[in-house]
């Protein structure tokens, strides 16, 4: 019974260390999110869980920030709406200052994006963590915005 005991436990453990999450996958999985974002991938939806926390982070021409929080399902229609432009503009994101940090169950994935054709330098954050079945989703989200229309979802 002893050594049922010893192998159920070694087991155990290797299971949770099969699916453990590490730096180097939320690096993996962040690098992943450029592309398909940059290349503009209906994939992008799928590494959103339904239940994200979405937030924009309105600079307001004065300085102050705004902080606008929308939901995935919501956000996800947003973007699909203005891809077309962005497109056509060959809008793309460019992320520097890229820090990984662990929090609960995941990591929080930080950086300085630096939108195509711009100088802004804004601050973005996503926390990642695996669902129930182990896939990284990105569970909130934050980016900095100078776009003021998102101001007319404020709360």
């Amino acid at each position: 019974m002893k050594n049922f005991l010893i192998i159920l436990s070694i087991l155990f453990i290797s299971g949770l260390q099969a699916n453990a999450m590490t730096e180097s996958d939320a690096k993996a999985f962040f690098n992943n999110y450029i592309a398909k974002a940059n290349s503009y991938s209906n994939e992008l939806e799928t590494m959103y869980s339904p239940k994200a926390v979405i937030i924009r982070q309105v600079i307001k021409p004065n300085g102050e920030l705004v902080n606008v929080y929308t939901n995935t399902q919501t956000y996800l229609k947003q973007m699909k709406l203005s891809e077309t432009v962005a497109k056509a503009r060959n809008y793309k994101n460019y992320y520097s200052n890229i820090k990984i940090y662990k929090v609960s169950n995941g990591y929080k994935i930080t950086a300085i994006r630096q939108p195509s054709g711009d100088n802004d330098k804004l601050k973005m954050y996503q926390i990642v963590k695996p669902d129930s079945k182990g896939k990284l989703l990105i569970v909130e989200e934050l980016m900095q915005t100078r776009q003021q229309i998102f101001l007319k979802y404020a709360k």
